[in-house]
């Protein structure tokens, strides 16, 4: 089954797989790619609620990746149903790209190139350059912003 982000939508993404997709989704989506939402459901797209337990899971994994604060409530929820319903997520997204392969669930991208590799996240401070493993508000030493860093 192939579980489809709004890009799918976007894009006019077709597929003889079985789709799902979630509520969220439509909710995102304006002029006619909400109209192809519409359409594929009425055409048999199976609509998806995952259960909070899932949602957590996926929420513990993007922390764990460093993409929490990227994803959105529709991107985390998008990425449980496709576990749960042990899908191939349609995405150009690369946050969701880098958490499903956290969670190892399939991806398929759409217009863009995917991602080559997994990524854990670090965060630097702007002041004085030390590393976190974990996003704060600000840095625990100076007090000044920190930024999302490349590992590699």
């Amino acid at each position: 089954m192939h579980i489809l982000d709004s890009s799918a939508f976007i894009n006019e993404y077709h597929t003889t797989e079985q789709t799902a997709s979630i509520p969220m989704v439509n909710e995102e989506l304006e002029g006619e790619a909400s109209f192809r939402f519409d359409a594929m459901e009425g055409s048999g797209m199976h609509i998806h609620i995952p259960a909070s337990g899932t949602v957590e899971k996926v929420r513990r994994a993007a922390g764990e990746t460093g993409d929490r604060e990227t994803l959105s409530d529709t991107d985390i929820r998008l990425l449980a149903a496709a576990f749960e319903l042990d899908g191939v997520l349609v995405t150009d997204d690369y946050a969701m790209q880098n958490v499903a392969d956290k969670l190892n669930v399939q991806v398929e991208v759409i217009a863009q190139d995917g991602i080559s590799e997994q990524r854990n996240w670090k965060y630097q401070c702007q002041g004085c350059g030390r590393e976190f493993d974990d996003n704060k508000d600000r840095c625990p030493v100076c007090g000044m912003d920190l930024a999302r860093k490349n590992p590699a």
